[in-house]
This record gives structure tokens, C-alpha cells and sequence, in this order.
């Protein structure tokens, strides 16, 4: 197969950001869709403070904690803004508010530009393709409302890089997290060609014959983007792989298979893995809190004395929780001796409900575990608990609990589940892992390593750790402790400072 060459003539203007801008004060700066706060309107009608979500935020805010950073985000209209007290500029630490010694400005955007840049390309697109999440006889349509979606894209990240550039002082360093601002590293080495750029994706990255389902324009500035960065970090040797042959085949840059390194119009980046790993006193110290503590009675009181399986997802179609559970139901029909002996906790935390796909795959969730309820239910013993609203406490309580964690995406970046519940279970948990997981790199050998879409083989996967004796149980457990522990967040954000040019 031919792949297209993608040149700069393919790309098209409105995505070009203009020189200028001027030198703020920040030397550290990280740039993110989320940041380390949020606001949420309470019973009263009042905005509350909460705490930013998912595992980008949880580990850039350890790891950005008394450094004298500066967090850009995305923010809450004006009107919200203002309401919630937040001072001029932006800059949530002058407000009062408490993050974490972390200085926030959160970034003034349009609601519909923010909804068709962050679902119609950024969950809806990008994701899909380095995921390869696509149902190709249907899925993609490039036509007119995905060129309307791409020009919100393309103003989303200039408002980043315009943020950044207004805020940085000279030869700043920048870090810009993930698949929602590809196009920032360009844009802001155009307004401020001085700073220090890194980018870093969270995600997978799709092979070159997948990712070039795109539109060769848009192909070419997601790529070109990245590239304005001084250094691209991925969480995987396979994803930083997988870059470096797009960069190769669809740009004809000039790639250096021993120094990773990429060279593209008069500049080069230098690529690298940081593989993103658990601090371990902090989450212990999380774990032994006292909400923990009273999950885990109440889990414990629901499971009883038998064996507990756990997962932990957001209902995310990459996540393959579909899969996982119908695993769960081929075990049970294969070893009626488990029947009565083990329980599956299944949290499936709903996620991005205003895409359809991914409404409909939440009730394929519920749909399923409905199966296995009416399949083997019995007076005393329910064989499956799916829980669906998001409780943080409870799954560190779950993580406690397990006998054998099942992580098995199709696709995944890293997968910290896979990491955080061995670093905080003390029976010698057993990790069942697709291969197609981050964690992987760094797990395998003492993880049961499975084929994500081999729901048989998950299935056998799962029996056997169930049986697996103590000792050989013990030796994985520590292992994956070591594993998961190596590349902490302070040393993986340092990884990607010391990265940057001097």
C-alpha cells in the first residue's frame, strides 16, 4: 500500500497563528483542555470548587506541585467566571482559591466553538483514529460540518497558544498535555519562537495506514503541529513508534531510527517514551483515609467471604468493558465451581453521554451484567456488582479488596489502573492485561497478558489467576509494584523538563 505524501501545500491557512504577542512572567507552564480545578453549581445555585478529574489531571498536579507553575486551561464563560469570584486575567491563585500551590488561568471560550472543537474533533476524530475506534463501512464523514468542526479546532488551540504566549516569560518552559492541543506546539513556536516547547500524548497513536484515514490537510497539521514542539513524550515505545512512522511515510520528514529524532522543515524534535508511573506514599496515603475505610466495610460486607474480581473504567468504548464482562460470564459457564464463590465488581463510571456512541455502549454495559444477573443469580448470591456513578473512594476500597484486577482495552495510552491497584492491595493481586495497553511495557512479565478481543482466552485468563497459587501470586504482586512505581509523576514531569533544550 502507497501512502500519501502529505505536504505543506496541503495545509490551509486558518490554522496558521500570526508572530507577536509579548513576554508574561511564568517560567513553567503547563497547557491542558483540563486543569487541576473545575467548578460545579451547587444546591443553592452558588459555583463550587472541585477538583479536576480523570488521570492526565491527577498526575500533572502531583507532579506540578511546588514548582512554581502556571496550569492554562479551559474555563467557564464569563458570566461563571465571575461568579465564582475569579480574579481579572484568569488566575485562580490570586482568587483565594485553593490549588494546590498551583497558579491557574483558565482560558475564556466560546460555547459552541469549545463543544464542536472538543467533541466534533477532539473525542469524535482524534480519538477515534488513535484509537482505532472506527466502524469504517459507516464512520468517518469528511464533509462540510466536519470542515466547520476542524475551523473550531483550529481556534480552540489558537487560544491556547495565545494564552501561552501572553503568559510565558522569555525562554519559558512549556508543556502542552494531549490530543486536544496537537496543533499548539506550531502555533506557539510561530508567536514566540524563544520558549521551550514539549508535547506530550496521553493517548495511543495510530499506524500510519490508520491514521491516514484523515484528510491528507488535517493529517498534515496534527503532524506538523506536534512537530513544532522541541520534544514529543508518549507513554509507550509502541505509540512513540507508530508516530515516527507517520512522520516518516505521510510527511517524508527525516526520521533518525537511533536518535529518534524527526527532522521537517529547517527543525528537528527529538521523540521519547515516559512511561507515566504511581507515587505510591501518596496514593497509600489516600487509601487509608477514613471514607476509604468505610467503603471497604460495606464492600466487604456485600461480597462476603468469597473472591473478588474488580474493574475499573469509565464507559469508554476503548475500554472494552463489553468484552471483559461477557469474559466474566464464559468463566462462569466453563467452572461452575465459582458459581457462590466470587463476586465481579464492575465500576463503569458513565463518560462523554453527549455522544451517542457513547450513550448506547453505557446500556450495552448495563445490558450485559442484566445477562449475567439473570443467568446466575441466586437467593444468596449476586454474582456481578456494576456500579456507575463515580466514587473515588470506593474504587481505592475495590483496588484493597481484589483478588484479580481486569484491565483489557482495545487501546489505551498507559491504563493507571493497572498500576494503582497493585501499588495499594496487599493480598497479591493478579493482573489480567491486554496487550494492547501502555502499561504493558512495563507489566507483561508478571501480569497475565491477553488478546483484548479473545473473550475465550480473557476468560481462561481470569480461572487462572483465580487459582493461582500464593507463591507465584506473591512474586507477580511484586513485581508489578516495581513496575508501576518506576517513573513516579515528579520524575516523569522532570523527565520532559530536562528534555527541553537549555
Amino acid at each position: 500500500m502507497t501512502l500519501p505524501l502529505l505536504t505543506p501545500a496541503d495545509a490551509r491557512v486558518g490554522c496558521m497563528a500570526q508572530p507577536g504577542g509579548t513576554s508574561g512572567t511564568a517560567k513553567v507552564l503547563i497547557a491542558s483542555n483540563r486543569g487541576p480545578v473545575s467548578f460545579a453549581e451547587g444546591a443553592d445555585g452558588t459555583l463550587e470548587l472541585c477538583r479536576g478529574g480523570g488521570g492526565l489531571v491527577s498526575g500533572m498536579t502531583v507532579a506540578a506541585q511546588g514548582r512554581d507553575a502556571l496550569w492554562v486551561c479551559a474555563a467557564l464563560s464569563a458570566t461563571d467566571r465571575q461568579a465564582a469570584g475569579e480574579a481579572p486575567g484568569g488566575r485562580l491563585d490570586l482568587a483565594g482559591h485553593d490549588t494546590d500551590g498551583i497558579a491557574v488561568r483558565m482560558i475564556e471560550l466560546e460555547p459552541t466553538m469549545f463543544r464542536r472543537a472538543y467533541n466534533g474533533i477532539a473525542n469524535s476524530v482524534l480519538w477515534f483514529v488513535n484509537h482505532q475506534l472506527y466502524d469504517t463501512p459507516n464512520k468517518p464523514v469528511f464533509d462540510h460540518r466536519f470542515r466547520r468542526e476542524w475551523d473550531a479546532f483550529c481556534r480552540y488551540n489558537e487560544a491556547f497558544a495565545t494564552a501561552l504566549a501572553e503568559e510565558a516569560a522569555e525562554g519559558a518552559q512549556v508543556l502542552v498535555q494531549d490530543y486536544h492541543l496537537t496543533l499548539v506546539p506550531a502555533m506557539l513556536r510561530r508567536l514566540r519562537p524563544d520558549l521551550r516547547v514539549g508535547h506530550f500524548t496521553h493517548t495511543p497513536w495510530a499506524t500510519p495506514s490508520y491514521f491516514s484515514t484523515l484528510p491528507d490537510d488535517v493529517a498534515l497539521e496534527v503532524l506538523t503541529g506536534i512537530l513544532g514542539a522541541d520534544h514529543a513524550g508518549f507513554l509507550a515505545t509502541r505509540w512513540a513508534h507508530a508516530f515516527l512512522l507517520c512522520c516518516a511515510d505521510l510527511l517524508r520528514a527525516d526520521v533518525d531510527w537511533d536518535a529518534w529524532t524527526v527532522r521537517h522543515a529547517g527543525r528537528t524534535t527529538q521523540v521519547a517514551v515516559h512511561g507515566l508511573g504511581i507515587d505510591a506514599p501518596v496514593l497509600r496515603a489516600r487509601g487509608a483515609q477514613p471514607d476509604v475505610e468505610a467503603r471497604l466495610r460495606v464492600l466487604r460486607d456485600r461480597v462476603g467471604d468469597r473472591r473478588v474480581i474488580v474493574r475499573i473504567d469509565r464507559t469508554e468504548l476503548s475500554k472494552n468493558i463489553v468484552r471483559g464482562l461477557a469474559a466474566y460470564r464464559e468463566m462462569l459457564r466453563d467452572h461452575p465451581e465459582w458459581r457462590g464463590r466470587v463476586v465481579h465488581l464492575a465500576f463503569a463510571y458513565p463518560s462523554r453521554h453527549d455522544l451517542p456512541e457513547y450513550r448506547e455502549y453505557t446500556a450495552a454495559v448495563q445490558r450485559i451484567a442484566q445477562e449475567i444477573q439473570d443467568e446466575f443469580a441466586t437467593e444468596d448470591w449476586v454474582p456481578l456488582l456494576l456500579e456507575v456513578n463515580d466514587d473515588f473512594a470506593r474504587s481505592l476500597a475495590a483496588y484493597k479488596l481484589a483478588d484479580v484486577v481486569v484491565v483489557n482495552p482495545i487501546r489505551d495510552g498507559m491504563n493507571l489502573v493497572a498500576k494503582e491497584c497493585p501499588v495499594l492491595n496487599d493480598k497479591g493481586v493478579v493482573l489480567v492485561l491486554s496487550r494492547e495497553a501502555g502499561a504493558v511495557d512495563e507489566l507483561a512479565a508478571d501480569a497475565l497478558v491477553v488478546n483484548p478481543f479473545d473473550v475465550s482466552a480473557t476468560a481462561a485468563a481470569i480461572h487462572r489467576a483465580l487459582v493461582m497459587g500464593n507463591d507465584e501470586r506473591d512474586r507477580r504482586h511484586v513485581g508489578l509494584v516495581r513496575g508501576s512505581t518506576t517513573l513516579p509523576p515528579g520524575a516523569w514531569f522532570n523527565e520532559q523538563l530536562d528534555a527541553l533544550p537549555t
